[in-house]
């Protein structure tokens, strides 16, 4: 197995193997970075933030031969190099269920002028000192679903081989990403009119119609009070969770209970959010299973048993909203099998692995 080695001294390896390796012929090559994501979440973090950081430093001091521009619509125009990566907590003895308790870093050069890979670099890291705390946006986002341009982000990066083409939906949704990008930015730059036109304009281009637009969209109508706009960006996300059978909520509960946590700064929306997925489920004729997730903290017993019992806690309150919905939602628990994170820290890095996810059923 892998010798996971200093979080610092295994980014400077994967960057060594990805510059020095590069199939790129002359200088002055124009390179952008499409921000850097959790390969399993597809949320960037203060650690992805500051490899990001890191990179830009490795390039301007070692590998001149890169000039590296910004990630926008104008210089994706001119075909550059495009550096993407990932950073996913894995078990480093290979084992799916155990605890995570390595990073591996995924870094890809795709050259949209060839349309080809044409350099990769990957290393092992320690977790002492990595923070993997979720950024503003992606820290308030209300919920997470598998999004298609978010699974090509990661396929570019570990599914592709050096000299294989780049995955067409990564293309396609390429300009947009660069917008949304903007918005994120605008966002936790808490410029929230600015944000909600890049999202806005986002959406408008092919392949804009993303989870994050949808996402960004909720949360900066949040945040300017636009009340009746808010609750119709949560209803969009909630009809294309459906549509995907992917509508995992993040409900804050306090440890080892039913209760949602003492904060009402964030537990204030979760009313209209259940009133929501409660409505939109009805208008479809869905039939829901609500299924509990915990985080890895104590007995696998105990946390199946918890998380069986948060989604019952769920179920009900969706149905005192919807009384003549109860013959169709079922209520179950995954314990911490199904953990997205899986580090344990049960803290906001780890908040997705104490979702609740709602599932379409036969009824």
């Amino acid at each position: 197995m892998p010798t996971p080695i200093p979080f610092p001294e295994a980014l400077q390896r994967a960057a060594a193997d990805l510059f020095s390796k590069a199939d790129l012929a002359g200088d002055g090559i124009a390179l952008v970075i499409d921000p850097l994501i959790d390969g399993i979440s597809g949320a960037q973090s203060t650690s992805t933030r500051s490899m990001q950081q890191s990179l830009a430093e490795i390039v301007s001091k070692s590998y001149p031969r890169f000039q590296l521009q910004p990630f926008t619509t104008e210089t994706l125009a001119r075909e550059p190099v495009v550096l993407v990566g990932t950073f996913t907590a894995v078990n480093n003895a290979g084992d799916a269920k155990g605890v995570r308790d390595a990073y591996r870093i995924c870094l890809t050069l795709a050259d949209l002028k060839s349309k080809r890979v044409v350099s990769k670099g990957v290393a092992r890291a320690r977790t002492e000192g990595v923070d993997v705390t979720p950024t503003t946006y992606y820290r308030d986002a209300p919920m997470w679903t598998k999004d298609p341009a978010t699974e090509a982000y990661i396929k570019v990066c570990q599914g592709t081989r050096l000299g294989e083409p780049i995955d067409p939906v990564y293309l396609e949704r390429l300009n947009a990403a660069a917008l949304i990008n903007d918005g994120i930015l605008e966002y936790e730059a808490r410029r929230y009119r600015e944000a909600l036109a890049f999202y806005r304009t986002a959406r408008s281009l092919p392949g804009g119609d993303q989870h994050r637009v949808r996402v960004g969209a909720y949360l900066a109508a949040s945040k300017l009070g636009r009340n009746e706009d808010a609750v119709d960006a949560f209803g969009d996300l909630v009809d294309g969770g459906l549509a995907s059978n992917q509508l995992m909520v993040k409900l804050l509960f306090q440890p080892g209970t039913t209760q949602f946590i003492a904060n009402p700064q964030i537990t204030e929306p979760y009313p209209m959010w259940l009133s929501q997925i409660a409505t939109r489920a009805r208008q479809k004729g869905a039939c829901i299973e609500i299924v509990g997730h915990t985080s890895r903290t104590g007995t696998q017993n105990l946390n199946e048993r918890l998380s069986v019992l948060r989604a019952q806690y769920v179920m009900e309150l969706l149905q005192a909203g919807a009384p003549d919905s109860r013959s169709r939602m079922i209520a179950t628990g995954k314990g911490f099998n199904e953990n997205l994170i899986g580090t344990g820290k049960d803290d906001a890095s780890d908040a997705l692995d104490r979702r609740v996810e709602f599932k379409v059923i036969g009824c």
